[in-house]
């Protein structure tokens, strides 16, 4: 975790906010969270959070990857499923201890809290402002399709070129340090929505409604639109006519690069199809952020089950509906020297924008402003959502002394984890500027789908460590369904360390070095985890 050298101070209507650089003295009790969101809003958080720019993107690479029509719908229909079983398993632990924190909770007091406190860890240094911070890059990207003067070549202050840096099979380093108008874009976005949470969660509940309908409405605009007018007829030949289930048996050879500059191996169809995870479990993840901000949620026994399943369940429905739409317009195979969209395909559209070459094919050059204005409306309402939830978990861990103090207070009029907030902004501000926020997106699949594993495994503990707790929910197939889980979810992490240790070894690295600031945190002061919340 990044030391704060100085305190970090800003100052809010309703009192000063600063960190005071005590890390672990037991914070006292706060005044109360305001329960704010009810079911629709915690539906749109969950959906708010998942829906970023990855829809409209890691469709190529998938296709690279797999070169099947049907391996690509596959590996969005694994996603699917393997996200609506987390999020029914994660919806007994949510109704059975709705507090702010979420999975930092439910891994503190099912495994421990170093286990927690790992997650949060994490989270914080990688995970959550690590994608925060990608996605506001993203937005600044595609508003330079409006105002070309936004661009990432277009800097203001250029810091330093980091070299490239080979460690066995990674690739580290390769990245520009310093600020130009496209993160500076990024950094305007993150300061604006930080500020504008700090008042209140209402407030920001009502920014992620607005700006999740919206998106949710061009996803289904997109997939009504190539329904009706995009379908083509040399796509609809190459993708369906016979070719749907080509090199999709279980014989199929498919060939992968191990690790960077590595030998080319051939593997199986399910190898390939837990290869082709990593952009489809990136475009779907965050939807476990709802429960972060369980302890504003009204009747959470009730509406975080519920706001899990429905969220995830229309988001896996939408992606799938999209890909079959994108297989609809554009031949999955093509050139990378192709000279028209059709001729590129799906696996080399331009800088790997599937959605932006579908709509251009379907409505020429003004369908392709139409994306960028959906992708811009998309990272907003996701940028809004990853603010709002990840500052809960700091607030969680500083409660327990394992995080600064003043982390854990709670703004004295507007009942916001305020000083988290600025926190969390001023960590993405630097990944931001740093130029490694590309880098640690790679990294953290592995990880986060680690810590989905442990925390599913921590249903099975809780079920026989605490058998008379209160469960207003159980989850739906236990114990089938969280087992079927944890073997997918091993069986696609053993194979990415295997084929892809370029994104696995860096992000388990990053989990194993919170281990001694665990202990050298809880060491040299006192913690708040105590009876009444264990």
């Amino acid at each position: 975790m990044p030391v704060l050298h100085d305190a970090v101070a800003t100052y809010c209507k309703g009192g000063a906010l600063s960190i005071d650089i005590q890390p672990n003295r037991a914070v006292e009790q706060s005044p109360e969270f305001v329960k704010g969101l009810g079911l629709t809003s915690a539906t749109m958080l969950v959906m708010g959070s998942m829906i970023g720019s990855g829809i409209f993107i890691v469709s190529a690479e998938i296709a690279r990857e797999v070169e099947s029509p049907a391996l690509l719908i596959g590996a969005w229909v694994v996603t699917g499923i393997l996200t609506i079983i987390a999020a029914l398993s994660y919806g007994e632990l949510a109704a059975m201890m709705p507090k702010a924190g979420g999975q930092y909770v439910y891994l503190r007091e099912a495994l421990g809290p170093l286990w927690g406190f790992l997650y949060g860890w994490t989270l914080f240094l990688v995970i959550q402002t690590g994608t925060i911070a990608a996605v506001g890059v993203a937005f600044g990207k595609f508003l330079g399709i409006f105002f070309p003067a936004v661009s990432s070549s277009n800097w203001i202050l250029h810091l330093w070129k980091v070299p490239p840096i080979r460690v066995g099979p990674m690739l580290l380093g390769n990245m520009d340090v310093g600020v130009n108008t496209q993160n500076l874009v990024a950094i305007l976005l993150v300061v604006a929505l930080s500020v504008i949470n700090v008042f209140g969660v209402k407030l920001g509940a009502l920014i992620q409604n607005i700006f999740t309908a919206a998106k949710v409405s061009a996803l289904l605009g997109l997939a009504a639109f190539g329904l009706a007018v995009g379908r083509n007829a040399q796509a609809i030949a190459a993708n369906f006519n016979g070719h749907f289930w080509q090199d999709a048996g279980f014989g199929a050879g498919h060939a992968v690069q191990v690790g960077v500059g590595g030998p080319t191996v051939l593997v199986g169809t399910l190898t390939i199809l837990a290869v082709a995870q990593v952009g489809s479990l990136f475009s779907s993840d965050a939807w476990n952020n709802v429960t972060f901000t369980a302890g504003e949620v009204k009747n959470p026994s009730r509406n975080l089950p519920l706001s899990l399943a429905l969220g995830t369940g229309v988001v896996t429905a939408l992606y799938i509906a999209c890909n079959f739409i994108y297989l609809s317009v554009l031949p999955l195979v093509g050139s990378a020297n192709g000279a028209s969209i059709l001729e590129r395909g799906i696996q080399h559209a331009s800088e790997d924008r599937v959605g932006t070459a579908v709509m251009t094919q379907m409505f020429g050059p003004v369908g392709g402003l139409l994306m960028a204005g959906a992708v811009l409306i998309s990272s907003f309402g996701c940028s809004n959502g990853l603010i709002l939830s990840g500052a809960r978990v700091y607030y969680a861990m500083a409660k327990d002394g394992l995080f600064f103090r003043n982390v854990g207070k709670l703004h004295p009029t507007y009942k916001t984890p305020a000083v988290s907030l600025m926190v969390q902004m001023v960590w993405t501000c630097v990944l931001c500027i740093s130029g490694s926020y590309g880098q640690l997106l790679d990294y953290i699949i592995f990880a986060a789908l680690a810590f989905y594993v442990l925390t599913i495994s921590g249903l099975f503990v809780l079920r026989r460590t605490r058998p008379d707790a209160v469960r207003p929910y159980r989850a739906i197939g236990y114990p089938v369904l969280p087992a079927i889980y944890i073997a997918m979810a091993l069986f696609i992490d053993v194979v990415l360390l295997r084929y892809k240790p370029q994104y696995t070894w860096p992000g388990l690295i990053v989990v194993l070095l919170g281990i001694p600031v665990y202990y050298a945190w809880s060491r040299s002061g006192r913690t708040g985890i105590g009876v009444e919340q264990r």
